[in-house]
């Protein structure tokens, strides 16, 4: 399946005064409508060591000092430890709000519901996407519907590009669809049981039975000089904004000269937060009814 084959059109042109947070780009930088293969594995090792390698041997006619290959298992072995290391963490998240949920429920006494004040009762689940910086890569680890974007400016167009990092999980993909109908549930209006909108998650209890797993995508996408910020949010803010417009609107507020900094803040946190706060209540303003949480990471170089 193309990764980047949903994205939508661009439709919004971003408009730029004077460069600030992006003193590099050109002027009137639009959104590009195709997007780079993000997810391919690293460049392979320039051939400078074998064209040596052969020189050496047609001089001394022996193999005896062949070069090792340059450290890619070393490579391989860090991003499996990574892998795994993602993996686990959430596993053992959703163990923690299953065994939360658990101990509340046997607390309960028979046909009453549970939930002492100041005492969350579990009985939900939540989506989650982890972003995790390792050496020049990052690591994304994600489940549910929630998504993390990242903002990239292409030099060969001259526009920003909004580029998914991660995939949703919704129960009528297909993938998603078959797993839960041979765990005996089943898919109605585009929801798990008719109710649960999502096919993976943390927590949700009740629907582990039918197909839901705590089990994350994990991808690795190399960063690169032309990388800005990365955009992490839940389905409340992408339900009234496509990538595209919220990478517009938070570059617009990132280049606001009048936010200046604050005691205790610098210049770039005061943009950030306010990017964050303009956006979510930007979003609750076009009729998101859902739960919009949004987190901004910038991306030095």
């Amino acid at each position: 399946m193309d990764l980047f084959e949903d994205l939508p059109d661009p439709g919004v042109v971003a408009q730029k005064s004077k460069p600030l947070l992006f003193d590099d780009l050109p002027r009137n930088p639009d959104v590009a409508s195709s997007v780079p293969d993000l997810f391919g594995e690293l460049p392979e090792t320039q051939n400078d060591l074998k064209a040596e390698k052969r020189k050496w041997l047609n001089q001394n006619g022996s193999k005896d000092h062949e070069e090792k290959k340059p450290c890619k298992g070393d490579v391989s072995n860090t991003e499996k430890s990574i892998k795994k290391c993602l993996l686990t963490t959430f596993k053992q998240t959703d163990e923690g709000f299953l065994k939360q949920a658990s101990s509340q429920d046997g607390d309960a006494p028979s046909g009453t519901h549970n939930q002492s004040p100041g005492k969350p009762a579990w009985k939900d689940g939540t989506t989650a996407t982890c972003v995790l910086l390792v050496d020049k890569d990052i690591y994304v680890a994600n489940l549910g519907d929630s998504r993390a974007i990242l903002c990239r400016f292409n030099e060969t167009s001259g526009k920003l590009t909004s580029v998914p990092l991660v995939k949703e999980h919704n129960p009528t993909q297909y993938e998603e669809r078959m797993r839960i109908q041979k765990a005996g549930g089943t898919v109605r209006d585009g929801r798990v049981m008719g109710v649960l909108e999502v096919s993976r998650s943390i927590g949700d209890g009740q629907y582990k039975r039918c197909g839901v797993i705590s089990v994350p995508d994990v991808r690795r996408c190399p960063l690169t000089s032309n990388d800005r910020f990365i955009l992490l949010a839940c389905d409340g803010l992408f339900k009234v904004f496509c990538p595209e417009e919220a990478i517009i609107f938070v570059t617009a507020i990132l280049e606001d000269e009048t936010l200046l900094a604050k005691t205790g803040k610098t210049s770039q946190d005061v943009r950030f937060q306010a990017a964050c706060n303009r956006l979510a209540n930007e979003a609750v303003r076009r009729g998101s009814a859902d739960n919009v949480t949004i987190i901004l990471v910038a991306i030095e170089h």
